[in-house]
């Protein structure tokens, strides 16, 4: 079984060092970069699963980073910050991350977040894939789960691991409403605390790739005050 790979980035040469010897703890491959430039040499030379990913670097910055490595990949990306606030963790999962991590951390919670993800990438993400006949159509939407593929109006959607199984469990119970929750525990596979910005940011990206108008939506409704559903067409 081919070993995990993590890039850690962090431009605190003391802290990179400490999650490298962590996560190699634990038995995975781990590259370290100390600035975003650093970074994108890296995915290119090598095949990464994970990136946990500093926001405040030099030369090129985490979120312009991030912003980079999405054009090209869906692999889990955890923010590592010393911003607390919500409105930080929002921007930061609105650019693309799967998840943020506040500085400093309990290395118990590194390794569960890294491990969550890791879980649902190998999963359900570019990295694997269990081969299934079946197809789920709802109006313009085919969930191809074969190919791990959504289509909409028969074209391809590029979708994160997170994006597609939130996609997944909404579109297999079309007209049934999750609450935020509901669908942090079913995707994330862990309780729920707080949860939902988080599931709040990943619902957005979604619509902004599947519908016209995200602001009316026509497939990803809000049922306010209870939760999100796949409108039963």
């Amino acid at each position: 079984m081919e070993t995990v790979s993590v890039l850690v980035v962090d431009d605190d040469k003391e802290i990179a060092g400490a999650i490298r010897k962590l996560l190699e703890l634990e038995g995975y491959r781990v590259f370290v970069a100390h600035d975003g430039l650093e970074a994108l040499d890296t995915l290119v030379q090598n095949r990464i699963q994970l990136i946990l990913l500093d926001i405040m670097m030099p030369k090129l910055n985490g979120l312009s980073t991030m912003m980079k490595i999405r054009e090209r990949e869906n692999i889990p990306i955890i923010i590592l910050s010393a911003k607390s606030e919500d409105s930080d963790k929002v921007l930061g999962l609105s650019m693309g991350a799967d998840d943020y991590i506040v500085k400093p951390f309990h290395s118990a919670e590194l390794i569960a977040r890294v491990k969550s993800q890791l879980r649902r990438y190998l999963r359900l993400g570019d990295a694997t894939s269990r081969v299934s006949d079946n197809a789920i159509t709802v109006g313009g939407l085919v969930l191809d789960r074969a190919a791990k593929q959504l289509l909409v109006d028969g074209e391809p959607i590029r979708l994160t691991a997170t994006e597609y199984k939130i996609v997944a469990l909404l579109m297999q119970h079309a007209g049934t409403v999750f609450s935020a929750e509901k669908i942090y525990e079913s995707v994330w596979e862990e309780p729920s605390y707080s949860s939902e910005n988080t599931v709040m940011v990943h619902i957005r990206r979604i619509r902004e790739k599947i519908e016209i108008n995200p602001k009316e939506p026509k497939y990803l409704k809000v049922v306010w005050g209870i939760g999100y559903k796949i409108e039963k067409l």
